[in-house]
């Protein structure tokens, strides 16, 4: 079974974060915008491994993301 979560990144002053809104709690960070990237996909795999041998269910992802436009004034 496939499932795709959502991931936000975000840029910090020297370096990448990641998190997951569907996976409180799952988190990572690196150097470049690439590795953050590679290294919450590792992270999600480790959280849902981690839910599963807990016997706690595995969240739907759910989330969704969209950019909204806003006009500056000169």
């Amino acid at each position: 079974m496939s499932m795709r979560y959502m991931v936000v990144i975000e840029k910090g002053p020297t370096s990448y974060g990641a998190f997951v809104p569907d996976l409180p709690g799952c988190i990572a960070a690196g150097e470049t915008e690439t590795e953050a990237l590679e290294l919450i996909q590792e992270a999600i795999q480790f959280h849902l491994e981690d839910l599963r041998l807990g016997g706690k269910p595995i969240p739907e992802p759910v989330s969704k993301s969209t950019f909204v436009e806003i006009g500056m004034a000169a």
